[in-house]
């Protein structure tokens, strides 16, 4: 097992094949760029990170989170996305994201995500918000979006920033409540997203 589970909550995960855990040393170790002879186009599942600049523990702060999860998802209603899970660490932020149409595009989710949510976040705190580069991992047919939610949810405890995850209140979903995704993690064959 990659980390300790806390006490017998039950979230005791492994992470979904190939991903790996994110650790404060570096969620991003080098410059990653994207697949090659990819489009990133239509109703496709992807896990993705961003980082802060220089590691910042911006999202400590609730109308940090609240701004740039404004912005995160009016990229997502203008390229065709929908939000299964995300979570707001203190320095870093992981989505699952789903393409409802053949025109979703996640290059240009990408773009406007970070470019809308940094741009309104140094206006409002007077500093750039986002390393340059973030992390994608595009999921395999083989690869269930519920494992990579699981992930993406339990986080926090695993960080050990709580110990019951009904205490940290930087996370979510477009589609499910926080109440569904507490379920789903505390009971794995309640439901399948």
């Amino acid at each position: 097992m990659w980390y300790e589970p806390l006490g017998s909550s039950g979230y005791g995960l492994q992470p979904p094949s190939g991903i790996t855990p994110c650790t404060a040393a570096d969620v991003l170790p080098r410059r990653p760029g994207h697949l090659r002879d990819f489009n990133y186009l239509g109703p496709l599942r992807y896990f993705l990170t961003f980082a802060t600049d220089h590691r910042r523990a911006h999202f400590d702060d609730e109308l940090a989170v609240s701004l740039v999860l404004s912005q995160f998802l009016r990229a997502a209603k203008d390229t065709g996305f929908e939000l299964p899970a995300f979570c707001f660490m203190p320095d870093h932020v992981h989505l699952v994201i789903v393409g409802t149409s053949d025109t979703s595009d996640l290059l240009t989710f990408i773009r406007r995500a970070k470019q809308f949510s940094g741009y309104y976040f140094s206006k409002q705190f007077g500093q750039r918000l986002w390393q340059r580069d973030g992390y994608e991992h595009v999921l395999r047919d083989n690869e269930a979006t519920g494992a990579v939610i699981k992930y993406v949810v339990a986080n926090p405890m695993r960080a050990g920033l709580v110990r019951r995850l009904e205490d940290y209140p930087h996370f979510g979903s477009t589609l499910y409540s926080r109440e569904a995704l507490i379920d789903f993690l505390q009971f794995p064959g309640s439901w399948e997203p």
